[in-house]
């Protein structure tokens, strides 16, 4: 229990440093660009503790769920044609000089010409870009680190363990042999772990993914040369035709051949070219399930209702640190290898964190991208067809789609949250 609520905490103080992390990507770039900063904080709501700097208030707040840097001018003031617009759409312009005047109140007469609209399309993309590539670069920081430096675990051809029986692949989980369940073909041939398998049917075992679609696609006898101890020695099992998942990304279960093995693991150090191979599947199976997120909101009802939760199911800061918690409590294996885990996961979220803030909605990091390079397209296809300097694109605006979506990700946070707690996510 005391190693549950160790790995908790330090998994949520990583989480929070991810945050303000991400928030000092902010703040950096926007000081470089001359824009004033007037606060930095983690968290949300009531201030906990904060410090005044020489312009700049840095604190942490009560709800740790994000953070945020306030600078001055993010809206463009009204201009002059907009004043003699109608009231046809009058609650949602009441919203948006609202926004508009809580910002210009912020800026005082001699720091006028530090406004954050004031600045080029390109440093304010620099700007709200460099907090979601601040979490990208923590991410593949770490998992470059793991991966050259400790290395992954990859299968060998020496039987790790060999299976007393034969069960299906979908029948619930159990370390004991349930009654009437056949012996297994290793048992049956006398395999061994620590047996290392040289040869299968007459030819050579080079991997163990090439000897494992092999075994799948045999079925009854076959010759198999293992060395143990010294010796090589002839065993010829007799391979059973068992359910077990389908290979790859595919779904469902297929009958295949059986023996009953599993092999022993080492671990290697990867090139720089793994690193990069792999670093990639990893943001694009990320950025797949950042796609599903919408469709995950059924399966999230489900759990709350009782159902049973899937293991990929989304989770928030709650559910996240509390994996954290079953990871370092995880007894079966060592400490290194837990704490590699802890900061994988780790970096798992923050490679998360890049691709839902780089989406190109408001009051998202990317909405503000995306609202700069239209106006800078704006302003080329202005000079190129000779019109005047259409102006700074009024984010303002757009305030009330802000609200909408800053709605739908509060809503969407909550039935995470209640998920996380009334039946989290378990690892296996």
């Amino acid at each position: 229990m005391i190693l549950v609520v160790l790995g908790i905490a330090i998994f949520f103080f990583g989480l929070l440093f991810s945050i303000a992390w991400h928030e000092l990507g902010h703040l950096a770039t926007a000081k470089m660009f001359g824009v004033k900063v007037t606060q930095y904080m983690v968290g949300f709501g009531r201030t906990l503790f904060s410090r005044r700097g020489r312009e700049t208030e840095y604190g942490v707040k009560a709800v740790p769920f994000g953070g945020y840097i306030r600078m001055i001018g993010m809206f463009p003031p009204k201009r002059d044609e907009d004043y003699g617009r109608t009231a046809s759409s009058a609650p949602w312009r009441a919203m948006v000089e609202d926004a508009r005047q809580a910002v210009a109140e912020e800026v005082r007469p001699e720091d006028s010409h530090r406004q954050f609209y004031q600045r080029s399309p390109w440093k304010r993309i620099i700007v709200m870009a460099a907090g979601p590539f601040m979490n990208l670069i923590l991410a593949v920081g770490i998992f470059a680190s793991v991966l050259m430096g400790y290395g992954v675990a990859e299968p060998t051809t020496t039987v790790g363990a060999v299976s007393e029986c034969v069960v299906p692949a979908n029948a619930p989980d159990t370390r004991e042999c349930p009654p009437g369940a056949p012996k297994s073909p290793a048992a049956q041939a006398g395999l061994r772990p620590g047996d290392e398998i040289v040869a299968f049917e007459g030819q050579p075992v080079r991997s163990w993914e090439s000897l494992r679609r092999d075994i799948r696609d045999s079925s009854g006898t076959v010759s198999m040369v293992v060395e143990r101890g010294g010796e090589r020695i002839t065993l010829t099992p007799n391979l059973m035709q068992s359910t077990q998942p389908k290979l790859g990304n595919s779904d469902g279960y297929v009958k295949v051949g059986f023996l009953g093995i599993a092999p022993t693991s080492v671990l290697v150090q990867q090139s720089v070219g793994d690193v990069v191979d792999r670093i990639g599947e990893l943001i694009g199976m990320t950025a797949q399930k950042v796609v599903e997120l919408p469709s995950e909101v059924p399966d999230l009802i489900g759990a709350i209702a009782g159902q049973e939760r899937e293991q990929d199911s989304p989770v928030g800061i709650v559910g996240a640190s509390r994996l954290g918690g079953q990871v370092l409590s995880y007894d079966e294996a060592s400490v290194s290898a837990r704490l590699i885990m802890m900061v994988q996961l780790l970096a798992g979220v923050n490679l998360s964190l890049f691709l839902i803030n780089m989406l190109p909605l408001l009051p998202l990091d990317g909405g503000h991208i995306a609202g700069a390079l239209w106006e800078s397209i704006r302003r080329k296809f202005a000079r190129l067809v000779r019109r005047p300097d259409p102006g700074p694109f009024d984010t303002a605006k757009l305030m009330p789609l802000a609200y909408g979506v800053s709605l739908v990700f509060i809503a969407y946070s909550l039935l995470v949250l209640v998920a996380d707690i009334v039946n989290p996510v378990t690892l296996s």
